[in-house]
This record gives C-alpha cells, sequence and structure tokens, in this order.
C-alpha cells in the first residue's frame, strides 16, 4: 500500500469526526458522572502509573479519550481537526485510525516509564504523533504560528518536539512532555516501516 490513498477530499472525513465526536462524548459523560457524585469515571478510564494498583490495561487506549477540562479537549480536538483532515484525505481512513491509535497508545506505553505522576489523560500523545505525520508527509506546507507566522511544516514539527523534550526534562508542572514525545517516536517508527513496507496490511 502507497502512502496515498485518494478518497475525496473532505473538510470533515469520517474518522477525524467519529474521534471529536467520542472524545466529546467521553468529557461530558465525565462531568455529569463525576460532578452528581455518581462514578469516578477517571480512577477507572485514565492511565494510572504500572505499579499503582489502579492500572489496568485497558487505559492504554480509554485515557485518549478523557481531558481534564474544556481548553485541554478543546485544543486538542483542533489540532486533530487541523491536521488529520489533511493526513486522512492523503491516507484513507483504515490507515490514519490505526496510526492515531498506534501513537496514542505508544505515548501512554512511554509515559509508563517515567515516574512521579498520578494519573495521564488527553489525546496530546496521538496529537503529536499526527503533527509529526503532517510534517513528513508535507515538509514545506506552511504552518501559520498563531494565526500570524508562516513557518515550515518541518520546522514547525522539530521546533515543538525541542521544546517538549525540553519541558520534559526541565518542568515541574503535570504535563505529560514525555507522552507526547512517545507518540511522535512511535509514529515515526510506523511511518518508517510503511515506507520500507509499502506493500503492508495491518
Amino acid at each position: 500500500m502507497s502512502d496515498y490513498a485518494p478518497q475525496g477530499f473532505r473538510m470533515l472525513p469520517t474518522v477525524v469526526k467519529n474521534l471529536i465526536i467520542i472524545n466529546v462524548i467521553f468529557f461530558l459523560a465525565t462531568l455529569v458522572l463525576e460532578r452528581q457524585g455518581f462514578y469516578n469515571i477517571t480512577n477507572m478510564l485514565a492511565l494510572n502509573p504500572a505499579l499503582s494498583g489502579r492500572f489496568h490495561v485497558w487505559q492504554l487506549v480509554t485515557y485518549m479519550f478523557m481531558h481534564a477540562n474544556v481548553g485541554h479537549i478543546f485544543f486538542n480536538m483542533f489540532a486533530l481537526w487541523m491536521f488529520g483532515y489533511v493526513l486522512e484525505n492523503y491516507w484513507g481512513a483504515r490507515r490514519f485510525l490505526f496510526y492515531y491509535l498506534v501513537c496514542g497508545v505508544g505515548a501512554g506505553l512511554v509515559n509508563l516509564l517515567v515516574p512521579g505522576w498520578d494519573f495521564t489523560v488527553g489525546a496530546s500523545g496521538a496529537v503529536y504523533g499526527i503533527l509529526l505525520a503532517f510534517g513528513m508527509m508535507f515538509p514545506n506546507e506552511r504552518i501559520y504560528l498563531y494565526f500570524l507566522m508562516p513557518i515550515k511544516a518541518k520546522w514547525f514539527v522539530i521546533g515543538y518536539a525541542l521544546i517538549e523534550l525540553f519541558e520534559g526534562v526541565f518542568s515541574t508542572g503535570n504535563v505529560a512532555h514525555f507522552a507526547h514525545l512517545g507518540g511522535m517516536l512511535f509514529g515515526l517508527l510506523l511511518i518508517l516501516y510503511w515506507r520500507k513496507h509499502p506493500f503492508s496490511r495491518f
């Protein structure tokens, strides 16, 4: 299978649309269940440390659909749409979905190796994988930083990766920077594999 699998260009293709819908449903369900005191869904679906006693293998998938607040889900879903719709049109739905899930799970696996955190939620690892893919597929495409400053996608991606590495090493905040890098790493490995085995199936 080649990289390019045209299926007609759409601004909101099927996988991106459904991923956004599922994330919004999970977010609203979390608000309703937890604010009303019915059930702490975060404990069950967020990614917990491997030795915490709260870790379950399904959390490597479900944590991608959980978000901490409105700003968190808005920016993740905006980035998913902004870069994802181009990639889904370019790759096709099946390959795009497979890539997204691999990046998200890979980000979670990398995060499990990092000490000192309580739990992790968010699609950011998968989204950073999508950002990496966009930079590799369209390296000279211009992205407008803060909607004002044009920068080529390849430099945009490299810059973000370096920022995440710096923040991961030196920051003391609660952002899972190494999960972001993990999503990019697994995305890179998968794209390189596809390029070496262009007729692979999954």
